[in-house]
């Protein structure tokens, strides 16, 4: 398993690698095997306890569930919430920040995850502008091309840590520093970092972070979350917020405007408490693996994918030096989106976009043999043009 054998322990603990070569961590990570026991306690507290649960686990879960979160970004406990999805951890964020004077330019990137410009052209209706930055060729976007559109109208950065098509990892720190210096908010986007790059929000003094479990964390969806700056939190009100958020939430009073000071406080509805316990296996199982030996795991693999990519003569938008790279590594070649079906016909899971082709993300679980089997099968199933076969190469896989 890379350079680090050490790390095959724990592929007992994810059942689909017993019957995959599972390569698609960074759209969704592999399930721990814990998250049937807990999602079986869930049903059997709401069964037997019903709703004495929720004063017995469940209205705290959330900020159990954050801290944990908190403590692998580089978060103080208490400064985290949790939230259904991260368009809607972004919209709360949004939602402190109106637009003052002539202060109220969005900058965010062309190769943002869509559903983020589509909130942001949404918020247009609040008086924001959108000024989308556009990448290169290689559908980068370098920091410092980020930088040089913020100026005195930026009243928000907005924008991906790496990017969900190509992987490339923009540095944050000129991107954040350019921001402060002009007086901007940063609400950097860690969906695709945090698991697989080692994230400090402290370190990097963003104003906001989101991300979610359902990638590199193993937590499946219903968790995304908000990381708000205590600085920051000491300062804004969140105009997107609810019931949950108030410090007396059951005294059911709409003239109550007193919010919690930890992490609910950025919260609104009632929460989703299965998909909470669904998190906490794989929260628990990265914290003791540990961020930085995963990203040693992944850099091993992303560049004997690089490698293979060259000796098979297939194309590639990934970033060739590592330190720009995080887990995946795109594969363009003809008739990309019918190779990627067969693949996953022969249980080699992948996803396909348009644009960069096919999306490899080996996870700290995975092996250096499956990387090569995976890039042979491919490569077998271009060369013969076999898109409808469905005979099982697994055994490529030792």
């Amino acid at each position: 398993m890379s350079d680090d054998p050490s790390l095959a322990r724990w592929r007992d603990e994810f059942p689909i690698l017993d019957r995959t070569v599972y390569m698609i961590s960074n759209s969704l990570g592999a399930m721990p095997r814990a998250v049937a026991q807990s999602l079986a306690a869930y049903a059997d507290t709401w069964a037997t306890r019903g709703v004495r649960a929720w004063e017995e686990r469940w209205w705290e879960l959330a900020n159990d569930v954050s801290d944990r979160v908190a403590a692998l970004i580089g978060a103080p406990a208490g400064s985290v919430s949790m939230h259904e999805n991260v368009t809607t951890a972004e919209a709360v964020a949004l939602s402190c920040l109106p637009p003052q004077g002539s202060r109220r330019t969005i900058v965010c990137t062309a190769m943002d995850f869509p559903s983020m410009v589509y909130l942001y052209r949404g918020w247009q209706a609040a008086g924001f502008e959108l000024k989308v930055v556009p990448a290169l060729e290689d559908l980068s976007v370098p920091a410092e091309r980020l930088a040089a559109a913020i100026d005195e109208h930026t009243a928000v950065v907005a924008f991906s840590h790496v990017l969900f098509r190509s992987s490339y990892i923009v540095d944050p720190r000129p991107v954040v520093e350019r921001a402060h210096k002009m007086g901007a908010v940063v609400i950097l986007d860690g969906y695709q970092s945090a698991g697989i790059v080692p994230v400090d929000v402290a370190a990097l003094g963003v104003d906001f972070f989101v991300g979610g479990c359902l990638k590199w964390l193993c937590g499946g969806p219903g968790n995304a979350f908000l990381y708000t700056a205590p600085s920051v939190r000491d300062r804004v009100r969140p105009a997107l917020t609810g019931w949950v958020a108030r410090q007396h939430p059951f005294g059911f009073d709409i003239e109550d405007d007193e919010l919690r000071r930890d992490g609910m406080g950025m919260m609104n509805g009632t929460p989703s408490i299965p998909a909470y316990y669904a998190a906490l296996p794989g929260l628990d199982i990265i914290r003791q693996v540990g961020v930085d030996r995963i990203r040693t795991a992944s850099v091993a693999m992303t560049q004997r994918l690089l490698a293979l990519v060259d000796e098979y003569g297939f194309r590639t938008v990934a970033a060739r030096d590592a330190d720009r790279l995080a887990g995946t590594v795109a594969v363009d070649l003809p008739d990309a989106l019918p190779v990627s079906r067969a693949l996953k016909a022969r249980d080699f899971v992948v996803d396909y976009r348009p644009g960069v082709g096919i999306r490899i993300s080996p996870h700290f679980y995975n092996t250096m043999d499956e990387v090569d089997a995976i890039m042979t099968e491919l490569a077998r199933i271009a060369r013969d043009k076999d898109y409808d076969g469905h005979q099982s190469s697994r055994s490529l896989v030792t």
